[in-house]
Order: C-alpha cells, then structure tokens, then sequence
C-alpha cells in the first residue's frame, strides 16, 4: 500500500488528534488541559424520518458535535453528504475550535452533518429533511449556545428554512442570531459571499511581504473552482494583481502561460458546467496542477491532495489552504523543510467563520454593516491573526501550521484554566 492511499484512508479526527499532540508537546501544555482538549465535550446523534415525495418515509441519520465552548457559543457549519461519518464531524468541530480561537473571535467549535445525497432530493424533501433536523438538534443549539452555518451541500436557502424552524419551535418569534449564512434578506451579512477567500487573500498579501515576493508579478495555480476557488481567482487577480495560470475542477484543469481571466472562466463554467475547454488554454490534470512552476499554489478542493508521494514535486513558494486538509501531517513536514511557506488551511480559510461571527453580532445588535465595513474588520483581523502565528512560527522554529495549533490551543487552555474546568 503507498503512503498515499495509506493517507486516503487515515481517520480525520486521527489526524486531528495528532495535529493537536504536536502542538501540545510544544507547549508544554497540562496533562490535564491536553487530555479533556482530545476530545468533544458532547456530541448528539439524531435520527430523521421524512416523507418523501412519493409518501414514503425514509430515515435519514445526523449529528452535531460540540467541541469546545471554554471560550464562547460553539460555531460550525453544518454539512449534507451521503458519505458523511462522525469521525468527519468530530475532527471538523476540532478544526473549528482551534479556527476561531486563530482569529481571536469569542467562540468555539462545533460540527453538524446528515447522511444524506442533496442532489436526488426535491426541494420539499431538502426542506422537510433541514426542518427535521432542526426539531431535533434545536435543543442544544442557540444563539447563546451553537451556531451553524452552512457547509458541504448546504446553502443559504437551507439556513433560511432552519433558522425559521428554530424560531418557531422556541416560541415562534423571530430568531436570526441561531445560524449564519442566511440571505441578506432574512439577517444575512454583506461580505459573506467571498469571506473565505479574501480571508486567504489578505494572508498571503501578508506572507509575501514576509517573503518578500512582489505579488504583481506573482503567477497563481488554483485546484478547486468551487465557491472558494471562484472567488480566489478573482480576488487574487483583482485585490493583490496576481496573474492566474492555471485553474481545475472535477473535470480537469486549464493552463495559460500568459494568464486566465477569472470573470471570463467563471462565465464558462456557468454555462458550461467545468472550466475544460476554456479558450485560449490547454488541458492540465489536477495532479499536474499542484506541481507548477507558480508563487503562489491555492488547493480549494479536496483534502489529502498534498500527500508524501508529491510534496517534493510542489514549487510554489506559497500553498495558501482554502480547502480543509488539503495536506497530510508526512507532507507538511517536506514541505517544511523544502522552504515552502504553508498557510493552514484554518487560518487560510479562517475568512468564513470570522464573517459569520461578525453576522452574529449584527444579528444580536440588530444593526447591520455596509460591506465595506466588513472588508476592512476582516482585513484587520486576518491581518493581526497572521502575524500572531508568523510570531510564534519564528520563536518556536517550527511550521505555520503547528504554530496555528500553538496559538490557538494556547487560547482555548486559558479559557478553560480561568472557568476553572482543569
């Protein structure tokens, strides 16, 4: 078996565990502290009958995972997908924790999922499934308490039909503040759109200052043309002037030595369905793809896509993780030591989250920002979380993703030694 497929199969939450240990060794972290941090502080599994379409009842199963509130109201999206496991969960409302305590915003982690395949259910049955959910889940979620968002499959239109089931079964008033990634028109924010990717975009403005890398100049390789990606190519043509040279999706990729237009790609694979076949550019694979001759490398898809088996064949100067998991523990450390400047993905792709906490606020307030505003309140606070890892990256000599780890288990200790729970 190759180290590769050996990675493809490896537990998430494992790797999770793992990612945490490292960071924990650094620290030097309480035995106590590290032990109750390995895990989730409550999960709840939830089984969903829903009537289909045709009268039937057909049983769908979900969870959420609550991993850590020590510092605030648990946050995390909540995902449909018909291979959904609560390994997958758990290692996600890791992953949360240990994102909003990066970007410093007074939250924890949490995770929510059904086994489900979207895409052979009718609106009503998605409607009556997102509803079902809720009736069960809605008694350990709240404003005050967890806070779901949209993930994998999930879409605005599903939080609008679980933020109205939750409102009425708490009593039938108007509750916007119990999930984010709403429509504007029902307590959305501005902004919210791009947040993942421009969050990547301002920490590799960052990184390259570091780097000393002109971004002008700069050449950008993007696997993954999703809502990330699209974005990503974009913000990073648009808002730093890279020129994007390649770009992928499930189909294959597209390569141009001379540079992609991103609005123009978008266009075609809206009409389209892929980027493949986009004029003016040859076909590339999405294995190629990672191993180009780019400053910047953006992975917006999968996970375990930088594994021990290519990560000495990986020459951009820049991976900028947009996709969760992108790269394996074996990989991260050649990637390390080939002087490749990681950002992990949960401060790379910590844009999202960081919008959604400030659509929370809104939400409590009751008084909603101009977008702008919220472009200059992500860029201050992605900027400042980049540089509290870079700092503790350079005083630890270590990567940027155990130093992320660092930072954040840091915070996410003091909270629970200052309650008083270890």
């Amino acid at each position: 078996m190759t180290k590769q497929s050996v990675a493809d199969k490896a537990n998430p939450f494992e790797i999770a565990q793992a990612q945490l240990d490292k960071a924990a060794a650094k620290l030097g972290l309480d035995p106590a502290v590290h032990a109750v941090l390995r895990e989730p502080l409550r999960e709840l599994h939830v089984t969903l009958p829903v009537k289909m379409d045709d009268g039937s009842v057909k049983v769908f199963k979900g969870f959420r995972v609550q991993y850590n509130d020590a510092r605030g109201p648990n946050k995390g999206g909540i995902r449909f997908h018909p291979e959904e496991t609560i390994d997958t969960v758990r290692a996600l409302a890791a992953w949360m924790t240990w994102k909003t305590a990066v970007v410093d915003i007074p939250l924890g982690g949490g995770k929510g999922g059904v086994i489900c395949n979207p895409k052979e259910l009718s609106d009503m049955e998605l409607e009556r499934l997102s509803r079902a959910y809720i009736d069960q889940v809605g008694r350990i979620i709240g404003p005050d308490k967890d806070v779901p968002a949209p993930d994998v499959y999930t879409t605005p239109q599903i939080m609008a039909w679980m933020m109205d089931e939750y409102s009425k079964i708490t009593g039938g008033y108007n509750n916007p503040g119990v999930i984010t990634g709403k429509p504007l028109a029902i307590g959305g924010s501005a902004g919210r759109g791009d947040a993942t990717a421009r969050g990547g975009a301002y920490c590799t403005r960052e990184a390259a200052k570091h780097l000393n890398i002109d971004l002008s100049k700069a050449k950008v390789a993007i696997q993954g043309f999703g809502n990330a990606g699209q974005y990503a190519a974009t913000l990073f043509a648009s808002l730093l002037g890279c020129k994007i040279v390649a770009v992928s999706d499930t189909k294959g990729g597209i390569y141009s030595e001379n540079g992609i237009d991103p609005e123009a790609v978008v266009k075609h694979k809206l009409s389209t369905g892929s980027v493949v076949g986009f004029p003016g550019t040859r076909p590339i694979s999405n294995e190629d793809l990672l191993e180009l001759a780019v400053d910047v490398l953006v992975p917006a898809a999968l996970e375990n896509v930088i594994t021990a088996d290519n990560a000495n064949n990986i020459r951009a100067k820049i991976v900028c993780e947009l996709a969760n998991g992108p790269t394996t523990p074996e990989a991260d450390e050649i990637l390390y030591k080939n002087d490749v400047f990681v950002i992990p993905d949960f401060l790379a792709n910590a844009g999202g989250v960081t919008v959604s906490y400030f659509e929370w606020v809104q939400n409590l307030s009751n008084y909603y920002w101009e977008e702008e505003d919220v472009h200059v309140k992500l860029d201050k606070k992605m900027t400042q979380s980049f540089k509290d890892v870079l700092v503790m990256s350079l005083d630890y000599k270590v990567d940027m993703r155990v130093a992320a780890y660092m930072v954040s288990v840091q915070r996410v200790a003091e909270a629970m030694k200052l309650r008083g729970w270890v």
